[in-house]
């Protein structure tokens, strides 16, 4: 997973609350074995609908989604996640999220940018003034910004995420951090006790 310091580019508004995991990709996608291709199952549904805001010019190459709050309720499947990403986004802002669809955010590399009520009806009545204004994303510093219209808005990171984005650390990242002291374990453990690594290969 790279490593997020800051995302920059156009943001594009959904000005809706509770929008679900189904409705960010309906379950027929799931039967993918892949983790690429997400993208074209976006919204699929609302997609059809050629007044959709994701049909719109302003949405090219879209980097930020910025929408309502309760953002990725219902089921807990990755795949929204992976969804948003394939189809470009790299941050959502919303005053709220589920936490399971925050957590699979963290693990993957999308930011979630928890914005107060307030802060978020900036940004929108911003990008409806200048649909192609620049949005500044900040990890590090916790902000979200229309440097065009001078506005700042801080959002809610709790740390251990800021980090892992920072770092650049998914699951298995975490996990490589402690390579040494895991592998250091094995080699202490009696030889009837199950092990991994190469002492298991070699004693199948």
């Amino acid at each position: 997973m790279r490593a997020v310091q800051s995302v920059e580019g156009r943001g594009v508004v959904l000005d809706r609350r509770d929008i679900d995991t189904d409705q960010i990709i309906p379950a027929a996608w799931l039967k993918r074995v892949e983790r690429t291709g997400f993208g074209a199952g976006l919204f699929e549904a609302w997609r059809a609908d050629p007044g959709f805001v994701l049909n719109q010019p302003s949405a090219a190459e879209a980097k930020i989604l910025i929408a309502g709050a309760n953002f990725g309720c219902g089921s807990s499947r990755e795949h929204a996640v992976w969804a948003l990403q394939d189809f470009g986004f790299d941050a959502v802002v919303a005053p709220s999220f589920a936490d399971i669809f925050r957590g699979n955010s963290v693990g993957a590399g999308l930011v979630t940018a928890q914005a107060e009520e307030e802060g978020v009806a900036k940004l929108i009545a911003a990008l409806a003034a200048d649909p192609g204004a620049r949005v500044v994303v900040d990890v590090a510093e916790r902000t979200v910004a229309v440097p065009t219209a001078g506005l700042s808005v801080p959002f809610a990171l709790p740390d251990y995420a800021r980090w892992r984005l920072l770092e650049g650390l998914d699951d298995i990242g975490v996990t490589l951090r402690h390579a040494d002291a895991i592998a250091e374990f094995e080699q202490l453990r009696p030889e009837w006790m199950p092990v991994s690594g190469p002492r298991a290969h070699a004693t199948a």
